[in-house]
C-alpha cells in the first residue's frame, strides 16, 4: 500500500469542507477523483464512498457529544434510503465492473450540478416551507414523515449509483421539510450520521467486485481524518453559507466538465 501525498492533500480539502457543512463527501471528492486524477468511474465512485464512510465516522463523533444529531430524522431518512441503496447494490452489484463507464460518468455530472444548483436554492426552499409550515401546520406536519422517507429514498437511489448526494441533497430535503427545526448545526449533523450506514450500504457491492481502490482511499483517509476533525469543531464558530456558495459554483463546473 502506497502513500500518495496528492490524495492526501485532497482528502484534506473534502473532509474539512464535510466536517464545516456537512456537504462535500461525493460532490467534491468524485469529481476530484474524475477530473484531476483520471480514476475511472466505477473505482472513483467505489472509493469514495468508502472515503465518505470513514471519514465522516469521525465527524459525527464529534457532533454527537455535541448533542447536535436529530436522531429522529435520521431514522426517517434510513428508512427511505438504506432499502433503496441495497437494491441497487444487488441490481448493479457484481455486474458494474463489465458495464459500460459513459453513462456513470454523465450520471455523476449530473448529481453534482444538481447538488450545486441545491446549495444555491437552499436558502429560498426554506423560507418558502418555513411560510407553509407557518401557515399550515397540521397539514405540513402530517406529511412530513413520508416525504423524510420518500427524500431518503431518492437520496439512496443518487448516492448508491454515483456517490453523490448524501451531503447537499439531504441538506436541502431537511431545510425544506424541516425549516423550523433544523438549525445550521443540527443539519450538519444530522446531515452527517445520515450518510454513513447509507454510503457503506452503497459501498458494499463496488466493494466485493473489488472496485475499491485501497491505496487511494487509505491516502485520502491520512489527509481526511484531521481535517474533518478541525473542521467538525469549527463548524460551532463559522457560518457555512459563504463556504457552500463557493463550493456551488466549484461543483457547477466540474459538474459540466463531467457531463461534457
Amino acid at each position: 500500500m502506497i502513500f500518495d501525498p496528492s490524495y492526501a492533500l485532497a482528502g484534506a480539502l473534502t473532509g474539512f469542507v464535510v466536517g464545516l457543512t456537512g456537504v462535500g463527501g461525493g460532490a467534491l471528492m468524485t469529481p476530484i477523483l474524475l477530473l484531476v486524477f483520471g480514476v475511472s468511474p466505477p473505482t472513483a465512485v467505489a472509493t469514495d464512498l468508502w472515503f465518505a464512510a470513514l471519514t465522516k465516522l469521525v465527524g459525527a463523533r464529534i457532533h454527537c457529544r455535541a448533542g447536535s444529531v436529530d436522531w429522529q430524522v435520521a431514522k426517517r431518512l434510513w428508512t427511505g434510503s438504506l432499502p433503496v441503496a441495497l437494491a441497487v447494490v444487488a441490481l448493479l452489484g457484481f455486474g458494474i465492473r463489465f458495464a459500460r463507464q459513459d453513462w456513470l460518468s454523465h450520471a455523476i455530472g449530473v448529481a453534482v450540478i444538481l447538488t450545486a444548483l441545491g446549495l444555491f436554492l437552499a436558502p429560498m426552499l426554506q423560507r418558502r416551507a418555513r411560510t407553509r409550515r407557518l401557515a399550515h401546520p397540521a397539514s405540513f406536519l402530517r406529511w412530513q414523515p413520508a416525504m423524510t422517507i420518500l427524500a431518503g429514498a431518492v437520496i439512496g437511489l443518487c448516492v448508491a449509483l454515483t456517490s453523490v448526494g448524501a451531503g447537499a441533497l439531504g441538506s436541502v430535503a431537511l431545510l425544506y421539510l424541516y425549516p423550523l427545526r433544523m438549525t445550521p448545526h443540527r443539519l450538519v449533523a444530522t446531515d452527517i450520521v445520515h450518510a454513513i450506514p447509507l454510503a457503506m450500504v452503497a459501498g458494499l457491492g463496488y466493494l466485493l467486485s473489488g472496485l475499491v481502490d485501497a491505496g487511494m482511499l487509505f491516502s485520502m483517509l491520512a489527509g481526511s481524518i484531521p481535517a474533518i476533525t478541525a473542521g467538525s469543531l469549527l463548524a460551532h464558530r463559522v457560518s457555512a453559507r459563504k463556504l457552500q456558495i463557493a463550493l456551488a459554483i466549484v461543483l457547477v463546473v466540474a459538474g459540466c466538465k463531467a457531463v461534457i
